[in-house]
Parts: structure tokens; sequence; C-alpha cells
């Protein structure tokens, strides 16, 4: 790190050796970096000072920065900025991420399925129209779109953090004594239990009621919503966390089947000794009251993605073991009756709330938040569970994406130039070795087999070199590649046989050639 000022300054600087402090914060946001990012703090506040220190003795606006005071100003987070500029972040191409995550949002924008939940007159309020998409990932890359800076609240999504909470209080022998672990099959508010004579899992209703019985015994009401709220918002980077009294009461005043619940698992002696019920359900409503935004539910969801540590503040809030824990029953049951389903299509962790969010983690890479209130007959947001889906088929986010042989999709977790060099040289390697299995393995993955090296030489050039005929033929009959394809001294494969001799394969190319002359038009057209 001796250097590195000295290598990003020289990299932005202009040829009077001043760099433009837009400029410089420019290029952290094209990194996916805010201003606003605590991990940045002393810097902007150094940057401020500058700025306002010359501003006052000149009157200007641009401010240029010199060597020196450009060190000065970036020394305290060098570590973050230098990771920056060197596209060290989970997400190395960020600016073409951000690109696709637009398209996806226009595309889905057009979807108007759904109805806003009516149940309570604080949620009908909400406009079908509002959508928005906000990202966060585990190195606290941020981009969002859409109507993110609307607070809405949490209402089940309130429950995995709640179990998250509980498994990092007590341990997960103990919270099972009260619930299961299993999708239950049925809807998330219907008065049942399992074999055990516990609710099923903590993402229904009778499950989080328990659960609130759990965290902070001992502990009065007011206490006990100040804990939770205070690591909600520490799980959110202390970015925007309120709370809506007007749905707590709404909620408490319509809330007959969870008070029926509530006495039901009573009944059944579900609550650890000492439970207030009343109290217990108070806490519940509030925490479904709770608010957020897009912006800092997508931290939250990030947060978790990274194992219980918020990427913005670097604070570890949870253990791994709650974390894993909770993203496993995420995966199972966190959509309602769409669960299996939702499994199935996406395969990523995720839970939904009748306002209309929706919380995905993709794990070790990013969270994401999403809102849009008209809601489908299982209670989850119609664009949101959209959104999801798209997601995965553009991107290798599925659970199971990464199965060998599996079609290759798009992964932003490489750069573009390093992607296509791995490619290029596992393709051209195993030309040169006449490997037909390596061959093979590179055509059922979906790569490109006429991909090039630098000078552009294909796998068809290389096997023919070798001599390998079986892997000319696989190349030619099964890969489709063109044997009319030029290297940069424009030989084609059949040009490379007969330099190195290698009579068989030059027989084989040129009867291929001489009966598919289509191939040689539409490359002469190129």
């Amino acid at each position: 790190m001796d250097d590195i000022e000295d290598r990003i300054f020289d990299s932005l600087c202009d040829s009077e050796q001043y760099l433009p402090i837009l400029k410089f914060k420019s290029q952290l946001r094209k990194a996916g970096l805010r201003e606003t990012d605590p991990r940045l703090a002393e810097t902007m506040k150094n940057l401020a000072q500058f700025q306002r220190s010359v501003a006052e003795m000149e009157g200007v606006h641009s401010i240029h920065l010199d060597r020196d005071t450009f060190r000065k100003c970036v020394g305290d987070n060098i570590i973050l900025i230098s990771k920056a500029f060197h596209n060290n972040f989970i997400i190395p191409e960020f600016q073409t991420f951000c690109q696709s995550i637009d398209d996806l949002y226009w595309k889905v924008k057009s979807n108007t399925n759904g109805k806003v939940a009516s149940y309570i007159p604080q949620l009908a309020r909400y406009s079908a129209d509002f959508w928005g998409v906000s990202i966060c990932t585990i190195d606290g890359q941020r981009y969002s779109i859409g109507d993110v800076n609307i607070p809405l609240c949490l209402q089940s999504i309130s429950k995995p953090l709640t179990y998250a909470l509980a498994l990092n209080e007590h341990s997960p022998d103990l919270v099972h004594e009260y619930v299961g672990h299993e999708p239950s099959g049925r809807q998330f508010n219907e008065i049942k239990l399992n074999a055990d004579d516990k609710p099923h899992n903590p993402m229904i209703n009778a499950g989080a009621i328990v659960l609130c019985s759990l965290l902070k015994q001992g502990s009065n009401l007011a206490d006990r919503f100040d804990y939770t709220s205070e690591m909600f918002k520490k799980l959110a980077g202390n970015e925007h966390i309120s709370f809506n009294n007007s749905v707590f009461l709404s909620e408490r005043e319509t809330a007959d089947r969870n008070f029926a619940l509530a006495y039901y698992l009573r009944e059944y002696k579900c609550f650890p000794k000492g439970t207030h019920v009343m109290e217990t359900l108070d806490f519940y409503f509030q925490l479904c009251s709770v608010e957020v935004t897009c912006q800092s539910g997508s931290v939250i969801a990030a947060s978790l993605a990274n194992g219980g540590i918020c990427p913005i503040t670097g604070e570890r809030i949870l253990n791994p073991y709650s974390v894993r824990n909770t993203l496993s029953l995420m995966h199972s049951c966190g959509m309602y009756d769409y669960s299996g389903q939702f499994a199935f299509d996406v395969g990523l962790p995720s839970k939904s709330g009748v306002s209309g969010g929706v919380m995905l983690v993709v794990p070790n890479v990013m969270g994401i938040f999403l809102w849009a209130p008209p809601l489908d007959i299982y209670g989850n947001s119609c664009k949101g569970i959209q959104f999801c889906e798209e997601l995965v088929d553009n991107f290798n986010f599925h659970n199971y994406d990464n199965l060998r042989y599996t079609q290759r999709k798009q992964d932003p977790r490489l750069q573009k130039f390093t992607h296509r060099a791995n490619s290029v040289v596992q393709l051209l390697f195993a030309a040169k070795n006449g490997d037909i299995t390596a061959l093979r393995r590179c055509y059922l993955s979906g790569l490109d087999m006429n991909l090039t090296d630098y000078d552009g030489r294909t796998a068809l050039h290389v096997a023919s070199a070798e001599g390998h005929t079986e892997a000319v033929i696989f190349l030619l009959e099964k890969c489709k590649v063109s044997p009319f394809e030029c290297d940069r001294w424009d030989y084609t494969a059949l040009d490379d046989a007969k330099k190195f001799h290698k009579t068989e394969v030059v027989t084989i190319l040129e009867k291929y050639m001489s009966t598919n002359p289509k191939q040689q038009d539409n490359s002469q057209q190129k």
C-alpha cells in the first residue's frame, strides 16, 4: 500500500497534475460506493473541509486536489478505496450489472397483476404504482431504482429477523423446543400445530408469536422493543428504521385470528413459563409495524448474505449459525404457500410481507429488497416475484446453477476479461491435448467453441496443428465450429494442418469445407 495513493492519483489527474474532487467521487460511485458510506467518513470529511477552505479563499466551485492533499484526504480509508479502484469487490463490473437491473426493473414495471392488501386502512393507502428495487452487496456496493425511499412496514419480513435474534440469544436446541422447522403446508395464520404440538416453523404467525415470547424474557415490553428495533437498525447499517403506530393500532384492532392463535398456543403450553400472552401479542404487532425503506431493507438483506456482519459498518450483529439457520428456513418457508414453487424457480432464501415487500438474499453476494404493494393470491408481491424469477433467469444465482454441465448464465462476480481469458485457456488447452471429454464439458456448459486467443487462433486451429483427428471431428460435427475462421496471419485450421503435415486432418477439413460452402460464404460476408 506504500504508493497506492500515488497510483490512484496518477490514473485520474489531469496534465497539470491536479485531480478534480468530482472526478474522484464519480469513480467511487461507479464502483458502487456512496459518499454517505460510513467506511468513507474520514475521506469525505477531509474532502469537505478542503473544499470549504478553498471556496472561502478563492470563491471557486470546481475543486482540484494536488498529490499531497489527495494523499492526506484518502489515507484513512485507502484500503477500501484501493479495492474500489482495482475492481476487487464482489461485483467487479458494477455499472454493467446495474444496467441489467435497470432492464429488469422496467420490464417488471408493466406487470399490473394483484391487489393491494386492504385488511387495515393503512396498507390499503399504498399506491398500486409504487415499485422499488434496492441492492446492497456484501462489499457495500449500493444501487437503487424506483420508489426506494418511501417507508413501508416489515409485516411478515420481521419474522426471519425475530428468529435470527432468538437464535443469537439462545441455542438452536432451546429455540426449537418451542417451534419446529418444517414447512407447514397450510396457510400462514391457520390455527394448527405440528405432531409435537408446537408451531410448524418461525415463518408462520404461530411460530413468530412464540418467538416473541423468547426474546429478552424478563424485560418489560418497552425494553424488549427498544432492543429489537436497535438490532434491526444495526442490521440496516443505521439507516432508516422507524415505527408506524397507526399500523400497530390497526393490527391490534383487527387481530381476532392472532388472538385466537395465541390462546390456542397457551392451551397447548407452547409458551415458556411466565409468558404474558397479551404483552407477547403486542410485541408481535409492534415488530410487524416496524418500517424500513427499500434502501435500508437491502442492507438488512446484505447483512444476512454476509453471515451476520453489516457490510457498510463492518459490525457483527448475528453469529454465523443464526444466519445459516435463518436462511435455511427462509428458503423453505419464506413465501407463504408459494414457498415450494419459489424455492424451485428461484432457489434463494427470501421473505415476503403483505405490505408488498420482498427481502431476497443471495448468500455471499448481495441482499435485495423489492417493494410493490399489489399482491397475488398467496400474499406475495406480484412484481417482486416476477423480478426474482427474471433475476435468476439472467444470472447464475439459483442455488443449483453451478452444477456441472449446467447451461451457463451471466456471473456478475467475474470480471469480463477474466471470465473470457479463463474460458479461452480452458478450451484451447483441451484442444491441444485432444481431450474430447474436456471439449465436451466446454460445449455442454454453453461455452462459445469459436472463442479465440490473442492471435485469433481457435480450438480448431490448435487441434488441427496437433493432428488430433477426433477432436477436429468433434469440433466440426458436434460443435459446428467454422473451419473458415482465420487467425491474425490469415491462416485457417486447414493451413495449420498442412504446415505441420497432419495429412489425416487435412483430408477431414478439405472434405468438410467442400460440403459446407454456406459457412464459407457467411465467413466471407463477415
